[in-house]
């Protein structure tokens, strides 16, 4: 499937780039201007590497760019799941799907993202431990330092975190020990890993943002979690992979942008019952999505790691609406900003 043209719209001085083919609105409280109730009606085409070249200002202020919305399936045009926040320049990275280095540097190419070029990217978290989130971190431990990061990558996860990063450098031990003694310039650090397994609450804060971990259910994992970003005026919450929880209702509470997984109520009746019943402990359906965010009150809802077995994006965002969430809404595709 193409994707569909973007265009921005400005919402309390933040650029918001959505797509034009299913959206109501594009930013908290305010719809886009020119925008139509009917997703892709009487939309206006402007590329998102337009928008940037017209006035993006990635430096300032807290911006969503998903940098993966895939699924465990190879989609060729969805990189695995990662998503950045940007606060105030300084990305920080939930989740390492595939993909995830290379398409933070075309976004940090397309927007002017300096913090998200490799050298810069130097602390991620993990929602929980499944291989679509986490096969992209070699590339997010490596690729970054052979770019001359300098610091070590600040990495935050449920427990087995450690041992994943562990396991990982020393799968590398012959890349980096070439590389430390050889002729190659390099930095003596940036090849570390300082992991830190985390609980529910603030599990992060520096100068620019507070990070909130909490439980969410996801097929049997002990530990699985969702993120909530507080800083530059603004709050994000992500729902990592999960079943229907009020966590997200309480964690949102009239956040400015939740972003949340979901997958098609109405093809799922068609999966065969084996599949039916793991995605119905593993995921959030277009139906339990809806009621969600009646209650949770998101100033935008993105749909990210999209399930729809042959379900268009129109199709899934009808599946929203007629379930009675009819505030604003963005089907998310890979390198959309929010």
């Amino acid at each position: 499937m193409k994707r569909s043209p973007v265009r921005p719209a400005a919402t309390s001085g933040l650029l918001v780039v959505c797509h034009a083919l299913a959206f109501s609105a594009c930013g908290p409280g305010e719809a886009a201007s020119g925008a139509a109730e009917t997703p892709g009606a009487g939309e206006t085409a402007q590329s998102a590497a337009g928008a940037a070249a017209g006035g993006a200002d990635l430096s300032t202020g807290t911006h969503v760019v998903l940098l993966g919305t895939g699924t465990p399936n190879p989609e060729p045009e969805a990189s695995g799941p990662a998503t950045a926040v940007l606060v105030d320049g300084r990305a920080y990275i939930v989740d390492a799907g595939v993909g995830l280095v290379r398409r933070a540097a075309e976004a940090a190419d397309r927007y002017g993202a300096e913090g998200l070029t490799a050298a810069r990217l130097d602390i991620a978290f993990l929602t929980h431990l499944h291989s679509d989130h986490t096969i992209g971190l070699p590339d997010l431990i490596h690729t970054p330092w052979v770019a001359e990061r300098e610091a070590p990558l600040k990495l935050f996860g449920p427990g087995g975190t450690a041992a994943m990063a562990a396991h990982l450098t020393a799968a590398w031990e012959a890349d980096i020990e070439n590389r430390l003694g050889g002729a190659q310039p390099s930095t003596p650090d940036g090849w570390r890993v300082e992991a830190v397994e985390i609980g529910p609450g603030v599990i992060y804060e520096d100068d620019r943002v507070r990070v909130t971990a909490f439980a969410v259910s996801h097929t049997g994992w002990p530990e699985a979690y969702g993120f909530r970003f507080d800083g530059g005026g603004r709050s994000v919450v992500l729902s990592g992979d999960t079943a229907p929880t009020e966590a997200i209702v309480e964690m949102c509470a009239g956040c400015d942008v939740l972003v949340h997984e979901v997958y098609s109520a109405t093809t799922f009746r068609d999966r065969p019952p084996e599949w039916q019943s793991y995605h119905a402990q593993a995921h959030t359906s277009t139906v339990e999505l809806a009621s969600l965010a009646v209650r949770a009150r998101p100033g935008i809802l993105v749909l990210h790691h999209q399930l729809g077995w042959g379900a268009t994006p129109e199709e899934m965002v009808a599946e929203i609406r007629a379930a009675g969430y009819d505030g604003p809404l963005a089907y998310g595709r890979d390198l959309d900003v929010y």
